[in-house]
């Protein structure tokens, strides 16, 4: 059985409503984060950067989470959740994975994490100037709506892109300007809300009505 390796509302968000699109078994393994459970012994042997989350898949063991995502894409190919190899839309999922991934996640992160990056003394203007960075990240993801054609991220087709970008939205819901300020995406994360996937992953994560709305 698929074994997710998680924690509520991390990136292995993203994988955990990927699996409930799919509709195959597949188990949840809890990684304490408050006992820093990503950093044991047994955990990094799964995976060595000490980070969340983990497929497992039999023997084959996974991290990198736009690779679980194309990997679940590839071994069930009847729900469709990316285009077919070699075509023109394939490429371009490819493209919006690894730019969710490598430029608006890793931004987010510097953004949640500045005390990582920088002085105790200089995290706010860290922060703030990180924050900058993302403004346009997300114009580039509300243009990608209007030209797609929507309602999904690639157009009409729902894929793994989606899983991830909606879950990136969210975390975006505390800033000054956040995803669901600009009308495409404010659109498209209600969308997204009302699927049963991601309906029964959120329950499943408890995770409250904060997680997808700027808090109070």
């Amino acid at each position: 059985m698929l074994q997710l390796h998680y924690h509520p509302s991390d990136a292995s968000l993203m994988p955990h409503i990927f699996l409930e699109e799919l509709g195959v078994p597949f188990q949840l393994c809890l990684v304490d984060r408050a006992h820093n459970a990503q950093k044991s012994p047994e955990y990094l042997r799964l995976n060595p950067n000490g980070l969340i989350p983990v497929l497992q898949d039999g023997a084959l063991v996974l991290y990198e989470t736009p690779a679980i995502l194309m990997h679940l894409a590839d071994t069930h190919p009847q729900v469709h959740l990316l285009p077919a190899l070699g075509t023109p839309e394939r490429a371009q999922a490819y493209k919006w994975l690894t730019w969710l991934s490598n430029t608006l996640q890793a931004t987010l992160v510097q953004y949640f994490y500045a005390e990582r990056y920088v002085p105790a003394e200089g995290v706010a203007d860290f922060r703030a100037r990180t924050e900058a960075r993302l403004a346009p990240m997300l114009d580039q993801l509300e243009a990608q709506l209007h030209s797609s054609g929507g309602p999904w991220l690639l157009g009409a087709h729902y894929s793994a892109a989606d899983c991830m970008a909606f879950v990136l939205c969210c975390w975006t819901r505390n800033l000054q300007r956040p995803a669901n300020s600009l009308p495409a995406l404010g659109a498209y994360i209600t969308h997204m809300r009302q699927r049963p996937a991601v309906q029964r992953a959120a329950a499943t994560e408890q995770l409250q009505e904060a997680f997808f709305t700027r808090a109070a």
